[in-house]
């Protein structure tokens, strides 16, 4: 689809066009695992295109899914998994992954990524907020779910022929591979669930994001208009599926179209990203900024082999450096563009690669047709272009908006008749909007989005820290890196190898929390600065990160 300017989509947009576009009825009868995947069977496209870890390569085609994750609907629902229920996988970059996504959809159920870099604590909490009925994993990671008190069936894809599998858990091979696979999907509605997201904020737990079957259409909209995804494409999303943007748009974006997607599951390195560019052919890329600052640092000489085969590359997770757009330009002959969003709504304002204005280096872009976007202050009045103020979204005006609270939460977010992403921005006469800053704490590390009261609740469970608290202190590299303010307790606080300690302490964090969220940089202070009720003033610690 080629338009010349943001107002010529947003005005012929309509939402029917949309649904039409769908093998369901949104309102009488839906599938996810028929829209991303059953419907594209009977033809000879490949879904998937996987590169393992030790360079073993296989092609997956549509027919092969379906009847894979036919046998995992199949096996869900011979233990009494039911439409409506959740299953989580926690699971690498692996056509298993692919299988168990689709064939939770298929038996009507919903799925819950768990990111593999988790820890045991942040597992057990996600588990806490859906109550999955199953969760399959693998080898590697089986044994973060020893100490979990949760009660779940485990179902374990092993690779290592070595590897003893616990006799109350399930064989993925025997459990599923030998099944028929021949399951007749499950058919929902719209507004019923097919994933369950997990976000941070900075005054508690990570809270569950609900995802609806209908945000198949924002979803869409996304790989149509912003990353401009076609049929000829070879597409390469480097996020991680245990993620919003990964799952939402490494997954599912491409298979409601018949696209094929890519899997990489080794480890993230500048080197090998260009390798596996040229590798496979990819055409369209799209990713974090860090991740491309990481392809620049590695040296212009590494870009010369990729130079003019990237037709669009995408950029979502954080604002993106004019620097890198110039780079990209010069560098690797393309456009790299600038997108926005969140895990409560996917992406909505984005530098859409099929528009042919132009676009200003910095800028989020526009909406996406099906948003009414505006900045307001803090009563949610409209403030005037060119006035930073918060960004928010007219749930009146918006017929693609499909978040409507968090899970089994009250959601502060939506007042007012608007959704308030708690970001600052600004946008001016021509509707351009560009990203200011966060409005809250939550820090943005490599792309990823972490909450300071996750670590912190970890932090205190060490012997030696009696109070914790973490802000995002600015890095070149990764945007921020978490920095934790630590109080010892009086065992502790006289201890001389304080080198040691706070090593100790960053082991602690990144084996029993995440591996992305370990602070690198420790402070032991004598006391936090707090407000008269006891609130951490976290704003006061940025000054001094």
């Amino acid at each position: 689809m080629k338009n010349n300017d943001y107002k010529s989509v947003y005005s012929n947009f309509n939402i029917n066009d949309e649904l039409e576009t769908f093998q369901g009825d949104f309102s009488q009868g839906i599938n996810a695992a028929i829209e991303c995947c059953d419907r594209h069977a009977n033809t000879d496209k490949i879904a998937l295109r996987w590169e393992g870890v030790e360079g073993q390569y296989e092609e997956i085609s549509f027919k092969k899914l379906k009847v894979e994750s036919a046998k995992v609907a199949e096996f869900l629902n011979s233990q009494g998994v039911k439409a409506g229920d959740f299953v989580s996988g926690l699971l690498p970059r692996t056509p298993e992954l692919l299988y168990t996504i689709i064939g939770t959809w298929k038996a009507g159920a919903v799925y819950q990524p768990l990111f593999t870099a988790f820890g045991p604590k942040a597992i057990e909490q996600r588990l806490n907020t859906s109550q999955s009925k199953v969760i399959i994993t693998d080898e590697v990671n089986r044994s973060k779910l020893n100490d979990i008190e949760f009660p779940i069936k485990k179902v374990i894809y092993n690779r290592d022929k070595k590897f003893i599998i616990d006799e109350s858990d399930f064989d993925y091979r025997k459990a599923i591979s030998s099944l028929s696979g021949d399951f007749e999907a499950i058919m929902r509605k719209g507004d019923d669930l097919m994933m369950m997201l997990s976000t941070s904020g900075t005054t508690g737990l990570p809270k569950g994001v609900p995802v609806p079957i209908k945000a198949l259409v924002s979803f869409k909209l996304y790989m149509d208009l912003a990353v401009d995804l076609r049929a000829d494409d070879k597409f390469w999303n480097l996020a991680d599926p245990g993620w919003a943007y990964g799952l939402y748009y490494s997954v599912t974006g491409p298979l409601i179209n018949g696209n094929a997607l890519f899997f990489y599951e080794g480890g993230f390195t500048a080197e090998d990203t260009y390798s596996v560019i040229k590798r496979h052919g990819i055409t369209n890329l799209a990713g974090s900024p860090t991740a491309f600052r990481l392809l620049i640092g590695a040296g212009d000489d590494k870009a010369k082999d990729i130079k003019g085969q990237l037709r669009r590359v995408s950029s979502a997770g954080e604002a993106l450096n004019p620097e890198v757009i110039r780079w990209f330009k010069v560098e690797l002959d393309t456009v790299i563009c600038d997108h926005y969003g969140q895990t409560e709504l996917g992406m909505v304002i984005n530098n859409h690669h099929s528009l042919e204005q132009t676009k200003k280096a910095g800028s989020m872009g526009f909406p996406m047709p099906g948003y009414t976007t505006l900045i307001v202050d803090d009563e949610s009045n409209e403030v005037q272009p060119n006035t930073p103020g918060e960004l928010a979204i007219d749930i009146s005006k918006s017929d693609v908006l499909w978040f409507s609270g968090y899970y089994q939460k009250e959601t502060n977010s939506i007042r007012n008749g608007y959704y308030h992403t708690g970001d600052t921005a600004e946008v001016n006469e021509e509707g351009l909007f560009t990203y200011v800053g966060r409005s809250d704490d939550v820090i943005t590390s490599s792309g990823y989005r972490i909450g300071p009261f996750d670590v912190e609740s970890a932090l205190v469970e060490h012997e030696a820290i009696l109070e914790a608290a973490v802000v995002g202190k600015p890095d070149p590299e990764r945007t921020e890196i978490v920095k934790a303010f630590v109080v010892l307790n009086d065992k502790f606080s006289k201890i001389e190898d304080k080198k040691k300690l706070k090593e100790e302490i960053a082991l602690f964090i990144k084996k029993g929390l995440a591996a992305h969220a370990y602070p690198k940089e420790i402070d032991f202070v004598e006391e936090l600065p707090k407000t008269p009720s006891g609130k951490i003033q976290r704003y006061l610690l940025k000054n001094r990160a």
